[in-house]
């Protein structure tokens, strides 16, 4: 092993890290401003802070329409309180500065094992920071580190990527999606220590804080988000005549109108199609390797962001994890889609914050830079299917090799 030239390479890695997020820090902290943004850090000035007011009493903010997360999600949100000696905002950018150095860490360690390149900390190193400021402005970041350290811990131990996985669901749900990529007894057992954790710290937020479930209903309101792929129907239709508008509901701008219910309609069956795509793929994937889990979660969380009637920016803090992950390995399946995520993350910081009005208004430049987006997405989760299904299915199956030791008469079905 070229132990100089991984060092080398190692030092790449951080030097850019370094560079980039001291440029990520100046804009969260408002050293920079972009002119005529959006204002990236609210969420934690006034959301986070008014929500850490009701956590810390003891309750959730079940009055307040814009709290729909699992019960975990108060961890994050009461975090600052680690670092009394900042201010609540200052801390959480802290925090998120440290898990986003954590999966640095991850990904450095999993692809200085033998066989494994760099190419997954150099995914996140310079794919995050295209993004902009808002990777430290939610606490997405966060849910991503526990993401990143579920599947590559899962490539040995089973058990610990279930009980991480549990442990993200409670705090955003959408690590449940790391799971179906494991079969077997390694599968079982993941899906059981995943249950017993989430089913433990539910039930332990439900005994103690009032409302701990609400998010259970909460989403079941939610309409039509103008990011989401969906809603360019609705920004197409604007320009012939489509008299709808757009409303501040339930904590982000959706559209409301003649037709929105059929759009949201079509949204939650395309989202449906995706479920019974996955089933099938389960159901008929056979070659299961090392990598197979990260690529499932990858295609999964891809499948459901372009399906969903909510589409946030920070959720391409999600696939760029990800996608790194399965970079983590020697493997170039996921290559494509995972350049396609990286393409749309420039897009996404251009159509939030710095063009946002102009979605919102749906002109032509904000409906250029949504259809180029979601299409990038999309292209990125039709790609990752194909490569998924390639690999476990229509690949031939691994066999395992006969036992050297065995003497050539032996029977296959008795020791040697």
């Amino acid at each position: 092993m070229d132990v100089t030239g991984t060092r080398r390479r190692i030092a790449g890695v951080l030097v850019v890290c370094g560079a980039s997020r001291a440029v990520l820090v100046l804009f969260v902290f408002k050293v920079f401003v972009l002119a005529r943004a959006e204002d990236v850090t609210a969420d934690v000035s006034v959301i986070y802070r008014g929500w850490y007011e009701v956590l810390r009493q003891g309750g959730f903010p079940v009055d307040d329409v814009t709290w729909q997360y699992p019960p975990g999600a108060a961890l994050a949100i009461l975090s600052p309180a680690a670092l009394p000696f900042l201010g609540y905002t200052a801390a959480f950018h802290v925090l998120a500065l440290l898990a986003d150095l954590a999966v640095l860490c991850l990904l450095l360690c999993a692809g200085r094992r033998t066989g494994r390149p760099l190419r997954g900390a150099w995914v996140w190193t310079a794919g995050t920071p295209l993004l902009g400021p808002i990777l430290y402005a939610r606490y997405d970041v966060m849910v991503t580190a526990v993401a990143v350290a579920a599947l590559l811990a899962g490539v040995r131990h089973p058990r610990a990527m279930g009980a991480l996985a549990g442990f993200g669901a409670l705090l955003k749900v959408w690590p449940v999606l790391l799971l179906p990529g494991l079969r077997g007894a390694a599968g079982r057992r993941a899906w059981t220590a995943a249950t017993v954790t989430a089913a433990a710290l539910a039930s332990l937020f439900a005994l103690t804080m009032p409302g701990a479930l609400s998010f259970v209903t909460a989403q079941r309101d939610r309409g039509l988000e103008v990011e989401s792929p969906a809603a360019l129907v609705l920004h197409v239709a604007r320009h012939f005549g489509w008299n709808g508008q757009v409303l501040l509901t339930y904590g982000s701008l959706e559209f409301v109108g003649p037709y929105t219910d059929v759009v949201s309609t079509a949204s939650l069956a395309l989202t449906a199609a995706a479920v019974g795509w996955l089933l099938l793929w389960r159901l008929r994937a056979r070659r299961f390797r090392p990598h197979t889990a990260a690529q499932a979660a990858f295609t999964a969380v891809l499948l459901f962001t372009v399906t969903s009637r909510v589409l946030s920016p920070q959720y391409l803090v999600w696939l760029i994890g990800l996608a790194a992950v399965c970079l983590c390995f020697p493997d170039d399946g996921m290559r494509l889609p995972a350049g396609l995520v990286l393409a749309a993350a420039p897009v996404t910081a251009l159509e939030f914050p710095v063009y946002f009005t102009h979605v919102v208004a749906s002109d032509s430049l904000g409906v250029t830079l949504l259809l180029l987006r979601n299409g990038l997405l999309v292209a990125s989760g039709v790609t990752a299917c194909r490569a998924l299904w390639r690999s476990t299915v229509t690949a031939a199956p691994l066999t395992r090799p006969p036992d050297r030791a065995a003497r050539p008469t032996a029977r296959l079905d008795q020791p040697s």
